[in-house]
């Protein structure tokens, strides 16, 4: 999970940023003001259905995270790290979630590098503005939700006024997704055209030239009688992959500028959003290579309500256009053209029960283009102070081998986890 090189990064980031400035007290004060705390947790699922290139074990895992901050007048310090024995791997592993220093120069700026994890936009767990890395693997074997959002080894620079508020973040080298190629879950293989996993676990020719290969994102923000307007800018690559070599040989990250806005505020009772984003595939704007993404549209209006005593519910319906469509058409293998239109709706159900201590939730996502349905039903109860349990499922059904949820069939699963918090 760890890239060593980008660690070691970091490492000297940190370490140098300390030292231009720590004197001895500066030491001191880290370790006399540093809190530590984090969990520790078991947490197995398998599959429900069989699936020849995959093991029946989906996730069977020990997890220890340490989460250490610590403060100077001038900057605060944070690492968090994961340490992970993973049977169904059977290895041990390490993941670096974040490892920063943040400061404040000036009452107008905020400033953070290092290891970080970045999120905006307005969707609930869609996604068109925020370019930052996901990890699709862990999101639908059964992990927390929490990493579902990969790290980014960047510099984000927060300027505030009474105009508007900017943010923009810096990775020198592209970030990309965690995304599914055949190792954990099996998936749709265009090349192959059937279900893939082990034995055709997907090679890629990724972007990693530093400051060369590297990623900008910009919102510029402001909150105006109770409703948060923002402009969005991205300057980077596809975050999962977006086509492939001419061989079809490998799959890539061809360039991409995405362009977007959005607003959120009270709508009636609850709380709207709307959200629009201009992906522009930069190595293909005319549409015409077949191997590579077509530039698209995409929108996102939403709503969540509390309909009853603990008890709240979000709406959200999202369209994928795909520009340049008939030539798309013209270029795409035979059989494998994608729709001009992928229409998603997503339902999210939440109760609260026992004074809050039991979360009974259901996010549902439904492509009626598609025709494909995933639904993530989860329970959590909250046994103490330290203790937790829980228990969920990632279920699919679709029509089509091909869509992407109904290529995940055969990943269906059930999960449990035990986490003690410290």
């Amino acid at each position: 999970m760890i890239h060593y090189k980008r660690f070691a990064v970091v490492v000297i980031i940190v370490v140098f940023s300390m030292s231009v400035t720590a004197e001895e007290s500066d030491i001191q004060s880290l370790f006399s003001n540093m809190d530590v705390h984090g969990f520790y947790e078991i947490r197995s699922g398998y599959r429900i259905r069989k699936d020849k290139y995959q093991k029946d074990m989906s996730i069977m895992e020990q997890r220890l995270q340490i989460d250490m901050s610590s403060y100077l007048d001038w900057a605060e310090f944070k690492v968090k790290g994961d340490t992970i024995g993973d049977l169904v791997e059977e290895q041990a592993d390490f993941d670096l979630r974040e490892a920063y220093i943040s400061t404040s120069p000036y009452d107008f700026m905020d400033l953070k590098i290092g290891r970080q994890t970045l999120t905006w936009g307005t969707g609930d767990l869609v996604f068109i503005n925020d370019l930052f890395p996901k990890d699709w693997q862990s999101f639908f074997l059964g992990r927390d939700n929490e990493y579902l959002k990969a790290p980014s080894d960047a510099a984000k620079i927060s300027l505030f006024s009474d105009l508007a508020n900017l943010d923009l973040v810096y990775t020198p080298q592209f970030d990309s997704d965690r995304f599914i190629n055949g190792e954990r879950l099996s998936y749709w293989n265009s090349n192959l055209r059937r279900l893939a996993g082990s034995d055709a676990i997907q090679t890629t020719r990724k972007p990693d030239t530093w400051f060369k290969d590297d990623e900008i994102a910009a919102r510029l923000y402001k909150n105006i009688n109770g409703y948060e307007y923002a402009l969005y800018g991205y300057r980077g690559f596809w975050k999962s992959p977006g086509g492939q070599n001419s061989r079809g040989t490998r799959v890539i990250f061809p360039a991409l500028n995405v362009y977007g806005a959005s607003v959120r505020g009270n709508v009636g009772k609850g709380i709207g959003n709307l959200e629009f984003g201009y992906y522009e595939s930069a190595d293909d704007q005319s549409g015409k290579n077949g191997n590579i993404n077509n530039s698209e549209l995409r929108y996102l209006v939403g709503y969540s309500q509390e309909i009853g005593k603990d008890f709240t519910a979000g709406l959200q319906y999202y369209i994928e256009h795909m520009l340049d469509y008939s030539k798309h058409k013209r270029s795409a293998p035979s059989g494998l053209a994608r729709d001009e239109d992928r229409h998603l709706i997503t339902l999210r159900l939440t109760k609260l029960l026992m004074n809050q201590n039991l979360k009974c939730s259901l996010f549902t996502y439904f492509s009626p283009s598609d025709k494909d349905v995933h639904f993530r039903p989860n329970v959590n109860y909250k046994v103490n102070d330290n203790l937790a349990i829980e228990a969920g499922a990632n279920i699919f059904f679709g029509d089509y081998p091909n869509t992407f949820f109904g290529q995940f069939q055969n990943n269906t699963n059930i999960y449990t986890a035990l986490r003690y918090s410290f």
